[in-house]
């Protein structure tokens, strides 16, 4: 199970921190093409967006790599399990059932990977 969570943790931060570092330093106008919904919300909230996002693949690898409380593992995946539940609610609403498809693959990987953190437990 170990080597699971690896793959699976280690895809997510991966993901996570490309996607939430871009969320935190690019500017509006860059973001704009890559999310259609950028306009919707307030640019502070994207950028929390994108804190959270970077926090959860620190926690996803940190906390098993050093054996300092493993449990945050736990709640990392569960965290950003729930920031897709939020972009689907996002997309759902706007009627972008075209884009789903990698919300529900990251929450499934998410789920996963909080499954799998529970060995540390």
């Amino acid at each position: 199970m170990n080597v699971a969570y690896w793959i699976v943790g280690g895809v997510l931060a991966v993901f996570y921190l490309y996607s939430g570092g871009t969320k935190v330093v690019q500017s509006k106008e860059k973001l704009r093409p890559m999310m259609g919904w950028i306009d919707t919300v307030p640019m502070s909230f994207v950028r929390g967006i994108g804190g959270l996002e970077v926090l959860g693949a620190f926690g996803l690898i940190l906390p098993p790599l050093t054996g300092i409380a493993p449990v945050l593992a736990l709640l990392a995946a569960v965290g950003l399990a729930l920031v897709q539940v939020g972009g689907l609610a996002l997309h759902i609403s706007r009627r972008e059932f075209q884009v789903i498809g990698l919300n529900i693959f990251l929450l499934v990987l998410a789920c996963v990977a909080a499954w799998l953190a529970t060995t540390w437990l």
